[in-house]
C-alpha cells in the first residue's frame, strides 16, 4: 500500500500539474497570438479577429497607457480566451468527479487525460484561429479532471493528514503555475512556421504545445500502469448527478463546506483576475518579452511552492486551516496595493512575492477545510464543486479585470480586486476552525 499511495500522489501531482500548464501556458503568449492570428486574417480578407479589433477600438473611453507598441485590445483577447477555458472546467468538474464517486477514479482520469493530450495536440497543428479555439474546448472539458485527482488524494490520507495532502496538491497547482507561463515564454523563441513544418500547420507556439502534448502522453502512459484504484466499490455513490458547480450547491450537506466554497469563489474572481492581467500590466509598464513573462512566472511559482512546500505544511497545524487562509486573504490585499501602485522594479517584485505568498496559503488550506467537512462518499462531487467555483471564478475574473483593465487602467483594476478581497474574508469568518486549531480570530 505504500508503494501504491507514493504512485497515487505521483501520478496527481503530474495530472493537476498538467492542468494548471494548460490554463496558465498561454498568458504570456496573449499579446504575440493575437498578431499573428491576425495578421493571417488580414492576408486573407479579414475575419472575426479584425472585425473584433474594429469593434473594440471604436470605445472612446479606452485607458490612456504610457507604451505606444502595446496592443491594449489584447486584455480583452486575452480575458475571452482565458474565460473560455476557465467556463469548460466549471461545467465539467462536478461531472467528473460525480462519475469517478459513481465508477472510480482511473477510469474518468485516464478518459481525461486523453482528451488532455487530444486538445495539445491540435495545438500543436492550429495553423488558424478556429482550430485554436477547438483546441482549448477540448483541453478545457478534460481540464475538469482535477476534481478526481483532488479526491485520489482524499481517498488515501487521513483526515488527521488531509491538510498536508492537500498542501501537496497546492505544489502541484504552484509548479504548474510556474513552468505553464515559463514554457509558453520560453518556447516563444522557437518559430516553427518559419519552416517547412508549417505546411502541417505550425505556427510560433507549436513548440510550446509539443511541449505539453509530450507531458500529457506521459501522465496517460504513467497512470495505465502505475495507478492502483483509490476508491474501493463499496465506498462509491450509485447517484451522479452532471448539473454545473452552482446549480449543485445545495447537495453539499455540510454548512461549512458550502461556505468554504463560496469564499473560494470570492476568492479567485479576483486573484484570477489579477494573475490574468498581470501579464498585460507588465508589458505595458515595462515592456517585458514573452521571454522576460515567463521569468517573471517562475518567480511567482517559486515562491508558491516555497510558502507551499514549507510554511503551509510546517505550520497549518499550530494556526489552523481558517486563519491561514484569513491571513493569505490580508497579504493579497496589501499585494494587490502594491502592484496597482508599483512603478518600478523595487515595487513590483515585492507585489509579486506577496501575490503569491497569499495564494499559497489560500489554496490548500480551503481545500482541505472542503475535504474535512465532506462524507467519505461526497469527497468527488464536494471537491468538484469546489474546483469549480474556482474554475467560474477564472471565467468570470479575467474577462471582468480585462473589461477594468481597458477601460481605468491597470491601477484602478488592482485597487478593485484589493477591495473584493473583503467578500471571502467575511464568508470565512463563518466557517469553523479546524479540530486541534486554536481559534485566533475569535480568540
Amino acid at each position: 500500500m505504500r508503494g501504491s499511495k507514493k504512485s497515487v500522489f505521483g501520478i496527481v501531482f503530474l495530472t493537476i500539474f498538467l492542468d494548471m500548464v494548460g490554463f496558465s501556458i498561454i498568458f504570456p503568449l496573449f499579446p504575440a497570438m493575437l498578431d499573428h492570428y491576425l495578421f493571417l486574417e488580414q492576408s486573407m480578407g479579414g475575419g472575426i479577429l479584425s472585425n473584433f479589433v474594429t469593434w473594440v477600438s471604436g470605445f472612446g473611453n479606452q485607458a490612456s497607457i504610457d507604451n505606444p507598441s502595446f496592443r491594449l485590445e489584447t486584455v480583452i483577447f486575452g480575458g475571452i480566451l482565458g474565460s473560455l477555458y476557465a467556463v469548460l472546467q466549471f461545467v465539467f468538474a462536478p461531472i467528473w468527479g460525480g462519475l469517478s464517486d459513481r465508477y472510480g477514479r482511473k477510469p474518468i482520469l485516464m478518459f481525461t487525460l486523453f482528451g488532455t493530450a487530444l486538445g495539445y495536440f491540435l495545438w500543436i497543428m492550429s495553423g488558424n484561429f478556429w482550430l485554436l479555439v477547438v483546441s482549448r474546448l477540448i483541453g478545457g472539458m478534460a481540464g475538469g479532471n482535477i476534481s478526481v485527482a483532488t479526491a485520489a488524494i482524499a481517498d488515501v490520507t487521513s483526515r488527521e493528514k488531509r491538510s498536508k495532502g492537500m498542501a501537496f496538491v497546492g505544489i502541484a497547482f504552484g509548479l504548474g503555475f510556474v513552468l505553464g507561463p515559463a514554457i509558453g515564454g520560453i518556447a516563444s523563441q522557437w518559430d516553427w512556421s518559419a519552416s517547412e513544418l508549417v505546411f502541417f500547420g505550425m505556427h510560433p507556439f507549436s513548440a510550446a504545445a509539443t511541449i505539453s502534448f509530450s507531458l500529457a502522453i506521459l501522465n496517460l502512459l504513467w497512470l495505465s500502469v502505475g495507478f492502483s484504484e483509490t476508491l474501493p466499490a463499496e465506498k462509491r455513490s450509485k447517484s451522479t448527478s452532471f448539473l454545473p458547480a452552482v446549480c449543485r450547491m445545495g447537495e453539499v450537506t455540510s454548512p461549512d463546506a458550502r461556505r468554504t466554497c463560496m469564499s473560494y469563489l470570492f476568492y479567485m474572481i479576483s486573484f484570477s483576475g489579477m494573475e490574468f492581467t498581470l501579464t498585460f500590466l507588465a508589458v505595458e509598464r515595462f515592456s517585458f518579452s514573452p521571454k522576460d513573462l515567463g521569468e517573471m512566472f517562475l518567480l511567482i511559482g517559486g515562491t508558491l511552492i516555497l510558502v507551499q512546500g514549507v510554511v503551509v505544511r510546517r505550520f497549518v497545524n499550530r494556526i489552523g486551516e481558517r486563519n491561514m487562509a484569513h491571513l493569505g486573504i490580508l497579504i493579497g490585499f496589501f499585494a494587490f496595493v502594491v502592484i496597482a501602485l508599483a512603478d518600478s522594479y523595487s515595487l513590483f517584485y515585492p507585489g509579486l512575492f506577496l501575490m503569491s505568498s497569499g495564494v499559497a496559503l489560500i489554496s490548500p488550506t480551503l481545500t482541505a477545510l472542503t475535504s474535512l467537512s465532506s462524507k467519505d462518499s461526497e469527497q468527488g462531487v464536494n471537491l468538484g464543486i469546489f474546483r469549480s467555483c474556482g474554475s467560474i471564478a477564472r471565467s468570470i475574473g479575467p474577462i471582468s479585470a480585462g473589461l477594468i483593465y481597458f477601460t481605468y487602467g491597470s491601477s484602478i483594476a488592482y485597487i478593485i480586486g484589493a477591495i473584493w478581497l473583503v467578500f471571502p474574508a467575511l464568508v470565512l469568518l463563518t466557517v469553523k476552525q479546524s479540530a486541534g486549531s486554536k481559534d485566533l480570530v475569535s480568540a
